[in-house]
C-alpha cells in the first residue's frame, strides 16, 4: 500500500481546530454548561499544527469554531479551514508582458535558480523601468511553482511518508461502562469470524468475516455485512452502506486492526468530519457493547444455521439481514429497557445527513503526490501508470486520490482546496500507438454480482424460516449491497 503524505498546512488547522470542538459535538453539554466547557478548553495547551510549540487559544475562538462546526451540514472539517483567498493562484501582480517574459526567460534558461531569475528579472526591469514593473520575489516564484517551472538541475528527493501515528484517543476512561447520550454520538464498529463454514463459488470451505456497526445510545445494528476477509475495502463498503441508511455519526470506536488504521479509512473519517477513536491494543474489554453482540449472533443466528448444508454467502446474508430486522432490532435490550429500534428513533439524534453514494467513494481514499513524467505525461502509481490530460501537463508535482484496491481510475485534485479536478485513467499503449486516446467510458452497469438463490433446505430452523418471510413480506430492498466475488475464489 502507498504512504500517505504529511497532510498539508490549511488541513492540519482544520483537524486540530475539530479536535478541539469534535467532542462538544458528539456529546452537547447541559443546558447553560457550554461556557464552562469552553473555558476548560481555553485554558488547556494545545500544539500548535505548524511549529509543535505549546499554544492557548481564547474562549470567544474557540466559541466561534464550535457554531461553525455545528451549523456545517456536510463539512464540519472543512468550514475550519483557513478560507483562500479570492485571487488565489491568479497572481494579480504580474501583468501578461511580465508572464510572457518569464516564461521565455525559463525556456532559455531551465537549469537557472528562482533567485537567479528573479535578479534577471530586475536587471531587465532597470532598463525599462516604464514599461516593466517586477513584483517581490515570493510572487514571482509561486507564479513560476504554480506554472511547472522548476529548476531542471535541483535535486529533488522523493517524498514518502508513513501512515500517521495512530492518536490515543480515549484518554483514561473506562469505555466498557460508559454510554453515548445521544442517538449517532458513538458508534461500534469491529470485525468477527463467525464459527460456521461457508462454501464459495469454487467449492473451498471458509470461515467469513461478519462486519457489525452498532449505535452506542440505542445498541441499533447500523449495518451488518459478512465478507470472505477483514479487510480496508471490505470496512468502507459496509461503512458506507451504514452511512447511507442511519446518516452520518460524530465518533466512531474501532480496534486497532490494519483494515481500521488503513490511510483510506483514517482519511475518508477525517474528511466526513467523524472523530476516530481506537481501543488500546489486546483490550476487547473496552469494546464491550460489540463483545455482548457477538454472543446474540452466534447463540441466536448461527446456532440455527448450523445443520445447513452448503451455506453460501449470500444466503448467510440474507439470513442475517432478516433476523437482525426482525428479530434483534425489536427486542427489549435487558439494560436500556426499550427496544433498539425504539431507543433509535425516540432518543435525541446528533448525527448529521449522509452525502451522495460518489461522495462517499471519493472521501475514502488517500492523497499522494508524484511528479509528472515530462516524456510522455504521465505518474507511476502502485506499478500503474497513469495518463494526465494535456491541460495540466504544465504541473510538474500532482496530487491524486485514489484507493489501493481501485485503480480504474483516480482523480486528480487540487492540492490547495482538494477539489477535483479530472480523472486519470492507466495508460493504454496500443490506443495511444493510433495516435488516438482511448475512450473514457466505462461500463459501470456490469456488476458481474452472482446472487446465488436462497434455498430453503429442510434443516431450517422455523423460526428463521419466519424471520425471512416476515421480511420478505416488508417490501423493503436488501439491506445490504453483496460484492463481486474475486477472480481467485
Amino acid at each position: 500500500m502507498a504512504q500517505q503524505q504529511q497532510a498539508r498546512p490549511h488541513d492540519r488547522w482544520a483537524h486540530l481546530r475539530f479536535s478541539i470542538v469534535g467532542p462538544l459535538l458528539a456529546a452537547p453539554p447541559a443546558h447553560g454548561g457550554l461556557k464552562t466547557e469552553l473555558e476548560r478548553l481555553s485554558e488547556k495547551e494545545w500544539l500548535h499544527p505548524i511549529s509543535q510549540q505549546p499554544v492557548h487559544f481564547a474562549l470567544s475562538t474557540i466559541e466561534r469554531w464550535y457554531y461553525a462546526a455545528r451549523e456545517a451540514k456536510h463539512d464540519p472539517v472543512g468550514i475550519l479551514r483557513r478560507a483562500l483567498r479570492k485571487d488565489s493562484g491568479q497572481h494579480p501582480s504580474l501583468d501578461e508582458d511580465l508572464r510572457r517574459i518569464i516564461d521565455s526567460q525559463y525556456r532559455a534558461h531551465k537549469q537557472w535558480s528562482y533567485q537567479l531569475h528573479y535578479d534577471n528579472l530586475r536587471a531587465l526591469a532597470q532598463t525599462n523601468p516604464t514599461h516593466l514593473s517586477v513584483p517581490s520575489y515570493s510572487s514571482v516564484m509561486r507564479f513560476m511553482k504554480d506554472h511547472g517551472f522548476i529548476r531542471k538541475s535541483l535535486p529533488r528527493g522523493k517524498r514518502t511518508a508513513g501512515l500517521l501515528k495512530a492518536e490515543a484517543r480515549l484518554e483514561s476512561r473506562e469505555v466498557r461502562s460508559y454510554e453515548s447520550e445521544y442517538v449517532n454520538g458513538l458508534w461500534h464498529l469491529d470485525f468477527h469470524q463467525g464459527s460456521l463454514k461457508i462454501v464459495t463459488p469454487k467449492g473451498a470451505l471458509v470461515k467469513p468475516q461478519l462486519l457489525g456497526i452498532l449505535d452506542d445510545h440505542s445498541r441499533l445494528a447500523c449495518h451488518l455485512q459478512w465478507y470472505l476477509n477483514e479487510t480496508a475495502e471490505d470496512l468502507i463498503h459496509g461503512l458506507c452502506q451504514a452511512f447511507l441508511k442511519r446518516g452520518l455519526p460524530r465518533s466512531l470506536l474501532t480496534d486497532n486492526g490494519s483494515a481500521m488504521i488503513a490511510a483510506e479509512t483514517k482519511q475518508g473519517l477525517q474528511r466526513l468530519g467523524i472523530i476516530h477513536e481506537t481501543t488500546l491494543p489486546h483490550s476487547p474489554y473496552q469494546n464491550g457493547k460489540q463483545e455482548s453482540f457477538w454472543g446474540q449472533v452466534e447463540g441466536r443466528l448461527l446456532a440455527m444455521l448450523d445443520n445447513h448444508k452448503d451455506l453460501t454467502l449470500s444466503f448467510l446474508n440474507e439470513a442475517t439481514q432478516a433476523w437482525v430486522e426482525m428479530e434483534y432490532q425489536r427486542a427489549l435490550h435487558s439494560e436500556t429497557g426499550q427496544t433498539p429500534l425504539a431507543r433509535f428513533l425516540e432518543s435525541r439524534d446528533v448525527g448529521r445527513s449522509c452525502p451522495s453514494a460518489d461522495d462517499l467513494r471519493l472521501a475514502f481514499t488517500q492523497e499522494i503526490s508524484r511528479t509528472q513524467r515530462r516524456s510522455d505525461g504521465t505518474i507511476s502509481l502502485l506499478g500503474t501508470r497513469f495518463e494526465i490530460p494535456s491541460r495540466f501537463r504544465h504541473f510538474r508535482r500532482v496530487t491524486v486520490r485514489y484507493a489501493f484496491w481501485d485503480l480504474a481510475y483516480v482523480h486528480l485534485t487540487d492540492p490547495r482546496t482538494g477539489t477535483v479536478l479530472a480523472r486519470l485513467y492507466p495508460l493504454d499503449r496500443e490506443r495511444n500507438a493510433d495516435g488516438l486516446r482511448r475512450s473514457l467510458n466505462h461500463n459501470e452497469g456490469e456488476s458481474g454480482n452472482e446472487s446465488l438463490p436462497s434455498s430453503s433446505p429442510e434443516e431450517m430452523a422455523p423460526l428463521l424460516r419466519k424471520l425471512l418471510a416476515d421480511y420478505a413480506a416488508t417490501g423493503l430492498p436488501p439491506a445490504y449491497l453483496p460484492k463481486t466475488p474475486k477472480e481467485d475464489l
